[in-house]
């Protein structure tokens, strides 16, 4: 059983920059594909970027070339930088673990955290 536990979330302004950060345990972590994932009040969860066990990215479009996921197996840890926030990127925020390939499906995700609220002020 994997235990996921985000931080790094807050309140900031358009135009600036928080890195998100994701702790896993329980787990061999080195072995998971990891994702980012968030939900806006009264929206469906949406893809943000995944990561898989060998480093391979995957964003979606309305993140790309803003955003920036890695991971350190030795700490079994994985960040999202983002860059130039937007209002719209306003929602919680979950990291997400599968044992298989990455995906950008919630569905094809197995264990999840309890997210991490962030929040952009225009």
């Amino acid at each position: 059983q994997v235990q996921l536990v985000e931080s790094g979330g807050g309140l900031v302004q358009a135009g600036a920059s928080l890195r998100l950060s994701c702790a896993a345990s329980g787990g061999t972590f080195s072995l998971y594909a990891m994702g980012w994932f968030r939900q806006a009040p009264g929206k469906e969860r949406e893809f943000v970027a995944a990561i898989s066990s060998s480093s391979s990215t995957l964003y979606g479009e309305s993140v790309k070339g803003r955003f920036t996921i890695s991971r350190d197996n030795a700490k079994s840890t994985v960040w999202l930088q983002m860059n130039a926030l937007k209002p719209e990127d306003t929602a919680v925020y979950y990291c997400a673990a599968r044992d298989a390939k990455y995906r950008a499906s919630p569905n094809d995700y197995d264990y999840w955290g309890q997210g991490t609220q962030v929040t952009v002020s225009s």
